[in-house]
């Protein structure tokens, strides 16, 4: 139970990745703050539902707060993270997961689609971490973990708009690092090795099961990142393959979505582009 009685906020945490970082929190004895827009699931593409997640949780014996949330209104996530303080009184780690996804050169990149990546992203995650830090720094306890790349220009060359807004986490990350650290804060970026399963790669076409690892890993990779004390380990942009083999994971097999087939590794744009047809 490395996570007993903390409380994390978790964005996007409907289903895929977000849902599998809610239930290993949960298991390790954390309770969670269940953030996603879906509430209702009218979607066959998108199934899941924050209340649907709620219920696994407080099956694991844990409290769970659903709560609707468009995380592009920081206003919406102001009040969001004060309706987590009201129910559990702290927060002490955040998570934010949720993102969109869209891959395309510039020129094929509608002003529209640049401020979508922007504000589901960078601009989100960034509103989301100016909330809860006053109530960390009160605690002096927090983490924050951004699902992001490490700042490497060298690989992140493509999909400018989508680039932009993923490096824009990272360096958020940094910044709260070397901001709060005083205060016994700290806040990591963390990136698959592979592509991961989840519905935006099924949806999106990016590849299929035999070049995806389960959205686990960065369950586990997460979990690994929280069970320290902030202090412990200061901040930094994380591979997650990487990270666990620090804590000594070896064996990687059971991530593997095809028994038998390893993924291969892939750079920041290493999978085939998104038609801009795609919604």
């Amino acid at each position: 139970m490395r996570l007993r009685d903390r409380v994390v906020f978790i964005t996007g945490a409907s289903r895929g990745i977000g849902r599998a970082v809610a239930l290993i929190c949960a298991r390790e004895g954390a309770d969670i703050v269940v953030a996603a827009k879906t509430e209702v699931a009218d979607n066959p593409r998108l199934p899941g539902t924050i209340h649907d997640v709620a219920g696994e949780i407080a099956a694991l014996g844990r409290r769970a707060l659903p709560l609707k949330l468009d995380v592009r209104d920081d206003e919406a996530c102001r009040s969001a993270v004060a309706a987590a303080i009201e129910r559990f009184g702290r927060i002490d780690a955040l998570v934010n997961n949720a993102g969109a996804l869209f891959w395309a050169d510039v020129l094929d990149t509608p002003m529209k689609r640049f401020d979508l990546v922007m504000s589901v992203n960078v601009r989100a995650s960034f509103a989301l971490s100016q909330a809860v830090l006053p109530h960390m720094i009160a605690q002096k306890y927090g983490h924050i973990v951004m699902m992001s790349p490490p700042v490497d220009v060298s690989v992140c060359a493509h999909h400018g708009a989508y680039a932009v807004s993923k490096l824009g986490m990272t360096m958020v990350a940094h910044a709260i690092t070397e901001e709060y650290a005083e205060h016994n804060i700290t806040a990591h970026a963390l990136w698959p090795a592979t592509a991961v399963e989840s519905y935006a790669t099924k949806n999106f076409g990016l590849g299929g099961p035999e070049i995806w690892r389960k959205a686990d890993i960065l369950a586990d990779a997460t979990l690994a990142l929280l069970a320290r004390e902030p202090s412990a380990r200061p901040g930094k942009a994380w591979i997650d393959e990487d990270l666990l083999r620090e804590e000594g994971v070896t064996d990687f097999s059971r991530y593997q979505c095809v028994p038998g087939v390893e993924p291969p590794h892939i750079a920041f744009t290493g999978l085939p582009k998104v038609s801009t047809a795609k919604p």
